[in-house]
């Protein structure tokens, strides 16, 4: 299992879920799709996709990567889990296939989904990437539209260590003929994008080049934006219940994707538009993207794992004025840790710990780590522990906050 033990899980070739899909009778051909890569944001993509396209009539499939708590937050259709006897079904079903073919936690993952998904008779279903994108399991299906959030530094080890490198990955969900979208148009690796679409003759849109966003509100529970669409103002107030600033990055990659559909021929209304992206979590169950756990004192958790994520949860706890933070804070160990822990305020008071799993960084490792660029702080054995000496440590008037690891999140026990 990649989320558990990391790197050693990561199969670098399409053949198994080739050979799974072919002997399940192909079932990604059976529902349109919506393919979603990138480094940063395409959960929080893919949930506003589907919000938007459930608010439209549409039955949904939404299939996610990693789960919080329950595998079955993995596939969903209108919102609602994977059902547990289905899944213990088709494993049972298949055993003889898992046998032969010898595939990886994910890859049976990926099947499942698309099995569920044709079972279903969704209309559409909005697939995130896993992993890069070019040989990431998910990339045998032949969507409507690609989008590609966000281009940052992670899984260096697997997808380069530069971002033309990594976008070159991702850029592999383009497909021939298929309109591709790009949320944020970064200078530098512009062309890695321009250059596949030209190879696939695929239509490019940069999104920023067609739709911009302004800010009007922000508060806890989350922002009002005004969107403008080829230069006329499109969407007056557009509210989202998404409080995270780096929302702002996402939200033209979703709305020229979803413009791309309406061309389609999907019948998206402005009502569809706001009650999806106004109600995106209580739709699609989205969790641990700058959520609220508790008040006094206010405490905070996020999934952001990456430099580029970490500087932008780092902009928004600055924004709240805050007395003290209180940083509970846990790695994996196949992360560059040490980037990320230099961007860390010497100033807040660090609560390390570990997450359950074979795949986190050891306490201690990561204590002495941010000892080296530092940052002074305890060490606790369990995300708990951790969590329950900063309530304890932490005034009324002060903010907590929880992140590092999308495992970290994982074990808080609100969530």
């Amino acid at each position: 299992m990649f989320q558990r033990i990391g790197n050693a899980a990561f199969k670098k070739s399409l053949d198994n879920i080739i050979a799974l899909c072919d002997a399940l009778g192909q079932p990604q051909h059976q529902f349109k799709s919506v393919h979603v890569a990138g480094t940063n944001g395409k959960g929080s993509s893919s949930h506003m996709l589907a919000a938007v396209l459930q608010s439209a009539g549409y039955r949904t499939g939404l299939y996610t990567s990693p789960h919080l708590k329950s595998f079955t937050e993995r596939i969903r259709v209108d919102g609602k889990e994977l059902p547990q006897d289905y899944l213990i079904r088709f494993v049972e079903e298949h055993k003889s296939l898992f046998e032969q073919v010898q595939p990886s936690f994910f890859e049976m993952t990926v099947a499942l989904a698309f099995r569920y998904f044709a079972d279903q008779q969704v209309d559409v279903a909005v697939i995130e990437v896993g992993l890069g994108g070019r040989l990431d399991s998910t990339n045998i299906i032949q969507p409507e539209v690609s989008l590609i959030t966000n281009i940052g530094l992670d899984h260096q080890n697997l997808l380069g260590d530069t971002l033309e490198a990594i976008a070159g990955e991702k850029a592999g969900i383009i497909k021939p003929h298929t309109p591709a979208v790009i949320s944020t148009k970064q200078p530098d690796i512009a062309h890695v994008f321009e250059q596949k679409a030209k190879q696939e003759q695929a239509p490019l849109y940069f999104a920023t080049d067609h739709i911009q966003v302004k800010l009007l509100e922000q508060d806890l529970e989350g922002q009002v934006f005004e969107v403008y669409r080829e230069g006329q103002l499109w969407l007056k107030a557009l509210e989202i219940d998404l409080a995270g600033s780096y929302q702002q990055y996402n939200l033209p990659g979703v709305l020229q994707t979803l413009t791309l559909l309406q061309e389609r021929g999907y019948t998206l209304s402005e009502k569809a538009i706001r009650e999806g992206i106004g109600h995106a979590k209580g739709l699609t169950g989205l969790k641990g993207r700058w959520q609220v756990i508790s008040q006094n004192p206010l405490t905070i958790c996020d999934t952001g794992h990456n430099v580029d994520g970490i500087k932008q949860i780092l902009a928004q706890l600055q924004s709240l004025n805050p007395k003290q933070v209180h940083l509970v804070f846990g790695a994996v160990n196949d992360k560059d840790v040490t980037s990320i822990l230099q961007l860390l305020p010497k100033q807040y008071r660090y609560y390390f710990c570990q997450a359950h799993i074979p795949r986190a960084l050891p306490v201690a490792e990561l204590l002495e780590k941010a000892a080296e660029v530092g940052l002074q702080g305890h060490a606790f054995a369990t995300v708990t522990e951790a969590i329950e000496a900063a309530r304890q440590k932490a005034a009324p008037d002060e903010v907590i906050f929880i992140g590092g690891s999308t495992f970290v999140v994982a074990e808080i026990e609100e969530l």
